[in-house]
């Protein structure tokens, strides 16, 4: 069983929010819900500061708190680490949200229209109903665009449809995801060469999702290009 996870590079991010506006198209998610985000921040002492973008979604955690206080078990972890919501059993007590270290859960009050009065637009009317309300919604992965690659024989990670909306769609090849538990993978790879980190180890959540530090010097043993090309 693969054990998914995502490597994001802080030195290739630009921060141009493909990610954010691809994930809220991906999952049709009502104003409000930003399931991968970015946050700016400014480092250091003028006149030496330097910008710093930090993409943001569920880490999926090995540990989540969020699963350990849900009441309804409602927040479950699939054996392939992905950790997501079970809308019918969700019932909105946002125990999740509070217990959550990262910020990555929203609560889904209403499914209000981005143009106001102007109504919902074609796709807000396909894509509203995927969702409840009432309920709590977090990254997954796009675990449907996993699940539906994989019954095609599709590889995640490598295959486009198999891979979560916002790796496919980083202009900068900022992203990439694959199997931890394969050492061949792409993931795995990076992880092992490149001084990888968890974001707040201190935690004790150890989660999937690993970072790149932007500071670093790219070195003959961590080239540009990706280790395994991509299928486009």
């Amino acid at each position: 069983m693969a054990r998914w996870g995502m490597v994001i590079d802080l030195f290739k991010c630009i921060g141009c929010y493909g990610c954010q506006l691809s994930c809220k198209a991906e999952n049709a998610t009502p104003p409000g819900v930003t399931l991968a985000r970015v946050e700016v921040s400014e480092v250091g002492t003028y006149p030496n500061v330097t910008r710093v973008n930090l993409p943001l979604l569920c880490m999926q955690c090995n540990e989540p708190p969020c699963e350990a206080v849900c009441p309804t078990k409602a927040t479950q972890i699939r054996p392939d680490g992905i950790v997501f919501v079970d809308e019918e059993m969700c019932i909105g007590c946002k125990y999740c949200m509070i217990a959550c270290p990262y910020g990555a859960r929203y609560f889904v009050e209403d499914q209000a229209a981005y143009f106001g009065e102007q109504g919902f637009t074609p796709y807000e009317k396909a894509g509203y109903p995927k969702h409840k309300t009432g309920v709590v919604m977090k990254c997954d992965y796009c675990r449907h665009r996993i699940d539906d690659g994989l019954a095609k024989g599709l590889t995640p990670g490598i295959d486009r449809e198999a891979t979560p909306a916002c790796v496919t769609n980083c202009m900068a090849k900022a992203r990439f995801f694959g199997d931890l538990d394969d050492p061949q993978s792409e993931v795995s790879r990076l992880v092992a060469r490149a001084q990888a980190f968890q974001l707040n180890p201190e935690f004790g959540t150890d989660p999937n999702t690993h970072y790149l530090p932007a500071g670093r010097s790219v070195t003959p043993a961590e080239p540009e290009q990706p280790v395994v090309q991509r299928r486009e």
